[in-house]
C-alpha cells in the first residue's frame, strides 16, 4: 500500500492485540503462542499450509473459535465469557467464508438487509438503501431481487461480502474467500476485496493467492504448525534476495 496510509497507521493504537494465544482442539494444539499486532487501516494477509491454523486463527478473533490460553483484544475490548463483549466485537467485525452461507430462501436484498434491521435496528428503507448502495458497489445491482440459487459462486460470494459491509464493520476477515470458486470467477472477488482495501479497511485475508497477496497487503504472516513463522512487507517476503526461514522458503518454492 501507498506511505501515505502506512503513515497514518503508525500514529494508531492497534485495533487488535493478540498476545500469548493458545487454542486446542481436544489434545491437538492447533495455535501455539500467538502473538500479534494489526493497526487501524492495515491487510495483513496469513499464508501457509492446509492445516496450519490460519483459519482457526481469524475465526478466534470473532469469537467463532474459542481460545483457552492468552489475550485478544479487539478494538480496545478483550475477547472473554462476556456475552456483551462478545457480541459488541461481533457488530465490529465482519466475515466472508469460503462458502458463501447466503440463507437461500432469502433474496439478495433481504440477505444483506436482515442484521443491518434485526441487529443495528434500522428502518427497512434506509437498510434497502444501503444494500443497494453495496451492491453497486460490488458490481451486481442488477442481481437484488434473485435468490442465491440464481446467481454464479463469484456473484454470490460478492452478495456475502456486501452482506458483510452492510453491519458497517471496522474489520473484516476473509477466510479463503475464493477457495469454493472456479478459477474464472476468482478475479472479480479478488478486485471488490482489492477495492476495499484502498478505502483503508483494516482487513486480515486468509489466501493461497499469492499475487492478490503481493499486490494488496501491507503485511504478509506465514504460519505453520500453529505458529507464526515469519512475517515481513511482501516486498520482502517475494524477493530472491531476502533470507528467509526455511520453512517458509520451502513453501514459496512450493507456490511461486
Amino acid at each position: 500500500m501507498e506511505d501515505g496510509k502506512q503513515q497514518v497507521m503508525a500514529g494508531d493504537e492497534p485495533i487488535i492485540i493478540c498476545r500469548d494465544m493458545n487454542k486446542w482442539f481436544g489434545e491437538f494444539h492447533v495455535l501455539r503462542n500467538i502473538s500479534i499486532e494489526v493497526m487501524p487501516q492495515e491487510v495483513l494477509v496469513i499464508i501457509g499450509p492446509s492445516g496450519s491454523g490460519k483459519s482457526t486463527f481469524i475465526r478466534c478473533i470473532n469469537r467463532l473459535e474459542e481460545h483457552q490460553d492468552g489475550q485478544i483484544i479487539v478494538d480496545g475490548i478483550e475477547l472473554s465469557h462476556d456475552v456483551q463483549n462478545i457480541a459488541d466485537i461481533r457488530r465490529e467485525t465482519g466475515m466472508v467464508f469460503q462458502q458463501f452461507n447466503l440463507f437461500p430462501h432469502l433474496t439478495v436484498i433481504d440477505n444483506i438487509t436482515l442484521a443491518p434491521m434485526k441487529v443495528r435496528h434500522w428502518a427497512r428503507d434506509k437498510a434497502e438503501q444501503r444494500a443497494m448502495e453495496l451492491l453497486e458497489r460490488v458490481e451486481i445491482p442488477e442481481q437484488a431481487f434473485k435468490y442465491p440459487g440464481q446467481l454464479s459462486g463469484g456473484q454470490q460470494q460478492r452478495v456475502a461480502i456486501a452482506r458483510a459491509l452492510a453491519m458497517e464493520p471496522k474489520i473484516m476477515l476473509f477466510d479463503e474467500p475464493t477457495s469454493a470458486l472456479d478459477p474464472e470467477m476468482i478475479k472479480e472477488v479478488l478486485d471488490v476485496i482489492e477495492e476495499l482495501a484502498r478505502t483503508g479497511m483494516t482487513m486480515l485475508v486468509v489466501t493461497h493467492e499469492m499475487g492478490f497477496a503481493r499486490e494488496v497487503a501491507d503485511r504478509i504472516i506465514f504460519m505453520d504448525m500453529g505458529r507464526i513463522v515469519e512475517e515481513g512487507p511482501p516486498e520482502n517476503f517475494f524477493s530472491p534476495d531476502i533470507e528467509h526461514h526455511p520453512r517458509t522458503q520451502e513453501f514459496l518454492d512450493q507456490i511461486l
